[in-house]
């Protein structure tokens, strides 16, 4: 079996039509307050590799274009649909009343554990993802329909949240996979 590395002419890529043409997972994600435009950039790329439906920035959370997003999105702020929202709650309410499914990414009690949790694909989901130093907000957590956590075991309490977003994103397209 060969395992050489695929150069860059091998690397199969879509065009920008092509890729706005696709069918989106069902699935938003929610950016509460995060303050580095590195993570913002990284929630980017993630988002256009698993085709995530849409991103809502929210809160004190930079907005494209700006070049230290670019930096780590490469381009998937163009790829990726998106607004900004003044208020994660507000957001939270919004996409509720419009049948949407929400999860906070978060460390609560009676939090389920991301490996446990089997989204169903007759529903759209959005997972909110917090600030780097307060995670999400309270009130947003109030207001949303389950809180996902994901388990650690080590010394730290916390991943970076460009981190704990893409592990829940791959859950999500694991469960809800578009393609074989």
């Amino acid at each position: 079996m060969e395992k050489r590395k695929k150069n860059i002419v091998e690397l199969t890529r879509v065009t920008m039509d092509d890729y706005r043409k696709e069918r989106k997972l069902p699935l938003k994600i929610v950016v509460d307050s995060v303050r580095s435009m590195n993570n913002i950039g990284s929630i980017f790329r993630t988002s256009d590799a698993f085709l995530i439906d849409e991103i809502i920035l929210c809160g004190i959370s930079s907005t494209p274009p700006h070049p230290e997003i670019h930096k780590t999105a490469l381009g998937a702020e163009d790829s990726v649909a998106w607004r900004y929202a003044e208020s994660a709650v507000e957001i939270v309410k919004e996409l509720r009343s419009q049948g949407v499914k929400v999860c906070c990414l978060e460390q609560t009690h009676n939090s389920v554990p991301l490996h446990q949790f089997r989204p169903s694909p007759d529903e759209v989901y959005a997972i909110v993802v917090g600030n780097e130093v307060e995670g999400v907000a309270q009130e947003v957590v109030d207001n949303a329909d389950t809180v996902l956590e994901i388990p650690q075991f080590g010394t730290k309490h916390s991943l970076n949240v460009a981190v704990s977003a893409g592990l829940a994103l791959w859950h999500f397209l694991q469960s809800l996979h578009l393609r074989p």
